[in-house]
């Protein structure tokens, strides 16, 4: 193959706030395909907060990235060369193709490249609303909160590509949605156009009396279920709203995505009012997929499951864009367009 491949590799751990200093974009030519492999023309590269803790060579749910390797991420693509039965060239594809333009896929090994319809989904809502940030968003609230009609749901980072889903899934399901979000525009968005019941702009309460205050006058039957996507002040709030028999589904703690110490200042509310909180990481509950795309894809095509999403333009956009993304400068599913 005459193919350049530009990647970016991981070239240093973050002492505290990752910096641009810590990725490196190298070029290298594309080898010979081999029997059964197929070569991926990268269009979207999926950025998310998960990408943060794995650049940390400390203890955690998953393997550190290694240091000089290209960046982990999941991609979506097109199929530009095949020497597989099973892919033909055009044909759309997700994977795990990290931050490269070019996926070379030993495609025998089941699971690494799954082929999408684009007909009536677009190829990005692949990284997104119809993909791991949507199946994320479907656990924590179907397996976890399991919400009845007319209780009420919290979400953090309610604008974002998991929290926005989470929403929208529990009011499918008949249940109250709100939001917790930063700034007037993202939580008028959560209302307004995701359809939540109310949202909190938590950079007007900027401690716990004034947070918890806003949650009761949000929720004034107080909190049935909540998603967790931050941690910290957040989650001391809706501790003190949480009903009786209240369950948290642990998703994300970016607050403490730095190293930060992320204390919890009523432990003890957990025991009396019998809570239940539960950490998971989706890529364990495989089984459940199946299920959960089937119902995100319709939900999509049919125009009742709105998303939005933030494209920086180009690989070398990737590194400054993630940054953005931890803090929270973007809107929704943050993506970097390749082609």
């Amino acid at each position: 193959m005459s193919h350049a491949n530009r990647q970016i590799l991981l070239a240093s751990r973050p002492t505290g706030e990752p910096t641009t200093d810590n990725f490196k974009l190298v070029e290298q030519a594309v080898p010979e395909l081999g029997d059964g492999q197929v070569l991926v023309r990268n269009h979207y590269l999926s950025l998310d907060p998960y990408m943060r803790g794995r650049m940390n060579e400390g203890k955690s749910y998953a393997t550190p990235q290694p240091l000089n390797e290209v960046m982990i991420g999941g991609t979506g693509g097109e199929v530009v060369a095949s020497k597989n039965a099973h892919f033909a060239v055009g044909d759309k594809v997700v994977g795990m193709g990290g931050w490269q333009e070019y996926q070379l896929v030993d495609a025998n090994q089941r699971g690494v490249l799954q082929k999408v319809d684009t007909t009536h989904v677009p190829l990005s809502a692949y990284l997104g609303a119809v993909g791991m940030p949507g199946v994320t968003a479907w656990y924590g609230l179907v397996k976890i909160i399991d919400p009845k009609p007319g209780e009420t749901v919290v979400v953090s980072a309610a604008s974002g590509a998991v929290g926005g889903a989470v929403g929208q899934l529990a009011k499918v399901r008949g249940a109250r949605a709100v939001g917790i979000a930063g700034g007037a525009e993202k939580c008028r968005y959560v209302v307004e156009e995701l359809g939540f019941d109310a949202c909190i702009d938590y950079k007007e309460h900027k401690d716990l009396k004034s947070l918890s205050a806003a949650l009761k006058a949000a929720c004034p039957d107080g909190i049935d279920g909540h998603f967790e996507n931050v941690g910290g002040m957040i989650l001391d709030a809706v501790m003190h709203r949480a009903n009786p028999f209240s369950r948290v589904a642990m998703c994300g703690m970016i607050a403490g995505y730095n190293g930060e110490p992320i204390p919890m200042t009523a432990p003890q509310l957990i025991l009396v009012n019998r809570m239940k909180i539960e950490g998971f990481i989706v890529s364990e509950h495989m089984d459940v997929w199946p299920e959960a795309l089937k119902e995100l894809g319709t939900l999509v095509a049919t125009g009742k499951l709105k998303y939005r999403e933030t494209v920086a333009q180009g690989l070398e956009s990737a590194p400054e864009a993630f940054l953005g993304l931890l803090k929270g400068r973007n809107f929704g599913k943050q993506l970097v367009k390749l082609i």
